[in-house]
């Protein structure tokens, strides 16, 4: 039997995706989830139909992009605001597939060609947006023709919002603001904290043994795939976020509180150096993701899902890890999103329950029991302010020494508390530098 001529009324055949386009189609997804949309980067990779479709290539790709974008986001505005000097109404997706093509032009080294067609296609495929599919051309068209005169007058602080700089410049000056932004428009390296021989562990996964005991490289590929993470081995966990834990010194028998604990990272560590530990936090989904790591380390713990504000436990802790919520300013470089997505005023409100979270906590602890504080923020209220308030809950500070956080005199404040930046820990391979910003002090119950 003959094949029949389609018919006159047939709908026309799909047109072709151009390669790439489906990553930076995703790429764009993301992008207005957090831009536009206010949601978090990580909800956004998790639930984003497009991304999902991907193959990990160009996932890969498309979560490349996109944190580009959000790293040099105030750049990326800098020179759209160049070249559009009244933005359209009613565009659709014009906006963010011009940052997505500009964050490659400029800060990515991809192929003009692709980007700035890919762009066009993307803009011409959207109905609102297809209007504009000529200024979009002449706009990345003149980006390429203009490509180092723009990058030569970005300004130094512009990837950063102005009223976190100006914080950051009144709380650290200028000098360590400029660093700590430069930082953030690097993409992070990978930290593992490994459950022995981080010397073996650093030669196998080609990476380098932090003087803090962390492993870290540059990642190459998807983190499951690394050796040792199936047998379980090691976590990841950026190095200053290993700290905390180890603060609590020899822990090995004694009854712990974790609180605010998931993703698991603390918790591992106390139970892995023997701790009988209680790990709290009020979101299941995190507290489910937690479960899994444990099971993938052979770790065992106590979970609870709880607000630590309502909670009470049945009995006393020798210790107490509070990793205290907090607005993660200190987790930009891998976080991106945090720098757009935070407000001036989430400060107060989360160091107001900080407040209330510490004081709690307090009442937990066994008479001469260690409670260590800190909070992934680089901003003072979520940190040192705390420590003045201490006292009046029965608890005195104890000094933390350079020698317990591998000799890093940069890192100890004179209160003999933790503060670690952005910009420490240099190495002469940007990717190897620099840590998660913390805050970090350890408390005593007095007897």
């Amino acid at each position: 039997m003959k094949n029949r001529r389609p018919s006159k009324n047939a709908a026309p055949a799909p047109r072709p995706v151009p390669p790439g386009q489906a990553a930076r189609d995703a790429a764009v997804s993301l992008l207005t989830a957090v831009i536009a949309n206010g949601t978090a980067l990580d909800s956004a990779l998790a639930n984003d139909p497009r991304l999902a479709r991907l193959d990990d290539r160009n996932r890969a790709l498309a979560r490349a992009i996109v944190g580009t974008a959000l790293r040099r986001h105030g750049a990326i505005e800098d020179v759209l605001a160049r070249f559009i000097t009244k933005p359209p109404r009613n565009a659709g997706s014009l906006l963010p597939v011009l940052e997505v093509a500009v964050a490659q032009l400029l800060f990515m080294g991809i192929a003009d060609h692709a980007a700035v067609s890919v762009a066009v296609d993307q803009v011409s495929a959207d109905r609102d947006a297809r209007h504009f599919k000529a200024l979009a051309n002449a706009v990345l068209r003149r980006t390429v023709r203009e490509r180092d005169a723009l990058l030569a007058e970005l300004p130094a602080d512009i990837d950063a919002p102005e009223w976190l700089h100006d914080r950051w410049t009144d709380a650290y000056g200028g000098e360590a603001t400029t660093a700590m932004e430069a930082m953030h428009r690097i993409e992070p390296s990978l930290d593992l904290s490994v459950k022995s021989d981080a010397a073996a562990w650093a030669e196998r996964l080609g990476g380098i043994v932090l003087p803090t005991g962390s492993v870290r490289l540059v990642p190459s590929g998807p983190v499951e795939a690394m050796e040792g993470f199936a047998d379980g081995a090691w976590w990841v966990q950026d190095a200053a976020a290993a700290l905390p834990a180890r603060l609590l010194r020899d822990v090995a028998g004694a009854r712990i509180a974790d609180l605010c604990a998931a993703p698991g990272g603390k918790t591992a560590w106390l139970a892995h150096s023997g701790a009988k530990v209680t790990a709290v936090d009020s979101a299941p989904d995190r507290m489910e993701r937690l479960k899994q790591n444990l099971a993938r380390l052979h770790l065992e713990a106590e979970t609870v899902v709880a607000d630590v504000l309502t909670w009470q436990p049945d009995g006393l802790f020798d210790a107490i890890l509070l990793d205290a919520p907090c607005s993660a300013t200190g987790t930009i470089r891998r976080h991106p999103d945090v720098a757009w997505l935070k407000r001036p005023e989430d400060i107060a409100s989360l160091a107001s329950i900080q407040r209330r979270t510490l004081a709690r906590a307090a009442t937990w602890l066994k008479p001469g029991g260690t409670l260590v504080f800190c909070t992934c923020s680089l901003e003072p209220e979520e940190g040192p302010a705390h420590a003045a308030g201490t006292a009046a809950l029965g608890l005195v500070n104890d000094a933390i020494a350079a020698s317990e956080v591998g000799g890093l005199t940069e890192i100890i404040t004179q209160d003999g508390h933790v503060r670690t930046l952005p910009c420490h820990l240099p190495h002469e391979e940007p990717r190897l530098s620099g840590l998660d910003g913390f805050f970090m002090m350890r408390l005593r119950k007095a007897a």
